[in-house]
């Protein structure tokens, strides 16, 4: 699964810059004019987040993010705006947005949003199947697949135990010990080099070719993702 994502914007520019952006970061991003073509849109697909700027022809960020509320009471919204007084920010969110950037920002700091609000609202079925989310990796848990930048990544199931082991530390450092009980059940030994090797294997398969490496160590702490 790729987390697909609508954005409302009437400034060509920005929209243009925010869908290239997004996309490269494995999120697949549409973007519609004004306020009446959002929900003609809806009709014809489905997204998990919406990105709603404020002033736009038609019907406005905030009547679209009322029309939202009124049937659908959980997918996430994320408001953008030129305004940065408390007023509007109350406004916003009393019409059922959950997080609210004032522009201009970074995109950088727009695609930490979107993860934050991914993490919060993501989970499928009665057995709590989730995506965790780390930069542009996506670790899903109920297939148990993974992809970076919307690429599949062929794991092992042992490779696949460790990125997942890692990814739920959220950016904590994860003990050769630790990783040794959970993805091995064995007690760990010092004269062995299998976690290191293993690790080895992750950086290959899902740093190689990127120019962020997510996968980490820590001298004497162990190796996290970030």
């Amino acid at each position: 699964m790729i987390y697909k994502i609508l954005l409302l914007e009437d400034d060509y520019k920005m929209s243009n810059e925010i869908k290239i952006f997004l996309d490269s970061r494995g999120l697949l991003c549409d973007v519609v004019y004004d306020g009446k073509l959002f929900f003609k849109h809806l009709l014809i697909e489905n997204y998990e987040l919406y990105i709603l700027d404020v002033n736009v022809p038609s019907l406005n960020g905030i009547e679209v993010c009322k029309k939202i509320r009124a049937t659908d009471k959980n997918k996430p919204i994320l408001m953008l705006t030129a305004y940065s007084d408390v007023e509007n920010k109350i406004i916003a969110f009393e019409s059922g947005a959950d997080d609210y950037l004032v522009k201009p920002f970074h995109l950088e700091e727009l695609f930490i949003r979107i993860n934050a609000l991914l993490r919060r609202s993501y989970h499928t079925g009665e057995d709590n199947r989730q995506t965790i989310i780390v930069d542009d990796l996506m670790i899903y848990t109920g297939e148990m697949k993974v992809t970076r930048a919307g690429k599949e990544i062929a794991l092992t199931p042992k490779e696949y135990k460790l990125i997942e082991l890692l990814a739920m530390e959220n950016g904590k450092p994860v003990s050769k010990q630790t990783i040794a009980n959970k993805v091995w059940d064995i007690n760990f030994e010092t004269g062995t080099n299998t976690i290191e090797v293993y690790i080895n294997y992750l950086r290959n398969k899902i740093d190689k070719g990127f120019n962020r490496p997510l996968v980490h160590t820590r001298a004497g702490f162990g190796y996290y993702l970030k």
